[in-house]
């Protein structure tokens, strides 16, 4: 009897999820693979976001147990493009709630429609875009031993991720069924192309500090004149001979020694500095786009290196 009182006067007065109830949601969207299953994948982790909302929609326990029943379908998209999906279907379930007519295949519907595209717009954007331009940033300072390295991937990425999750789950709640017409609109197309150039601009500018070759074939040597070396047996004795040796060799140019060698390495560096590690860069990118193990081609490097080093060519 209480119960029939209470959902007379939620459809009355109208029942809304607030700002709390929808935060609740969000928070247990980060879990959504938690419980990923090869029959419905992320159907578990889809329905355990949603039952803040639906405890809050449905104060019937019948209510609850079908609506919880629909939201297991099968559902699989990426994890964080998955914020706008739930925002819209939190805005049809409220919707639903207050006497709208909308079934259950109208829901699963909207669910199984958007996260088609949306996986194409995830993988690009946060998989080969955020996380790899924080992870290079992050490297290139814990190479120089700095603490501020991983600490910038790791709160920088759950800042961006965080966010991300609440407010396109916001962005979806507020714009409810009308999202659909932007996925055909080329907003979040032109967003993914315009990510993915500048992801790659960044990887590559940081390719020549990744990537380190050096081929030390000598290709020429060329004894130079007298005094166009250091003498270092005429050096004075002590610090100040020292002190002569970097005055000639950073201040006069005078060669280490009296034989200039040129190497291979050299001779492309002149060319185009980096050039062999951009073009090994390329190599291993086309290797992937052929589907080759990225565990071969790590024991490939490990193997070319050690010949190169062997034979005296690397």
């Amino acid at each position: 009897m209480a119960e029939d009182i209470k959902n007379a006067e939620a459809q009355t007065n109208g029942i809304h999820l607030t700002v709390a109830d929808r935060r609740a949601v969000c928070n247990r969207h980060q879990y959504l693979q938690g419980s990923w299953n090869y029959e419905r994948m992320q159907n578990g982790g889809w329905c355990y976001a949603m039952i803040p909302a639906i405890k809050k929609l449905y104060p019937n326990k019948e209510d609850q147990a079908a609506a919880l029943k629909r939201h297991l379908e099968f559902y699989n998209t990426h994890p964080y493009v998955s914020a706008p999906v739930m925002g819209v279907v939190l805005a049809m379930e409220e919707e639903r709630a207050n006497g709208a007519p909308i079934d259950d295949q109208a829901i699963q519907g909207v669910k199984v429609g958007m996260m088609g595209p949306l996986a194409g717009v995830g993988d690009p954007v946060f998989w080969y875009t955020v996380r790899p331009i924080l992870g290079a940033l992050g490297a290139s300072l814990a190479l120089s031993g700095s603490i501020v390295g991983p600490l910038l991937f790791f709160i920088a990425w759950n800042i961006i991720r965080i966010a991300f999750l609440w407010y396109s789950q916001e962005f979806g709640y507020k714009v409810g069924t009308d999202i659909s017409k932007d996925l055909s609109g080329g907003l979040l197309g032109r967003v993914t192309e315009g990510a993915s150039i500048l992801g790659m601009f960044i990887i590559g500018a940081l390719v020549q500090r990744w990537v380190s070759i050096s081929f030390t074939p000598v290709v020429s040597s060329v004894k130079l004149d007298s005094a166009a070396y250091i003498h270092w047996d005429k050096l004075p004795a002590g610090y100040k001979g020292v002190q002569s040796a970097f005055d000639q060799y950073f201040n006069q140019g005078l060669a280490l020694s009296n034989t200039k060698v040129t190497t291979l390495q050299q001779n492309l560096d002149s060319l185009i500095p980096g050039l062999a590690a951009v073009g090994l860069t390329l190599l291993i990118c086309h290797l992937l786009k052929k589907k080759v193990s990225p565990i071969a081609i790590i024991l490939g490097l490990f193997a070319i290196g050690i010949i190169g080093r062997l034979l005296n060519f690397m």
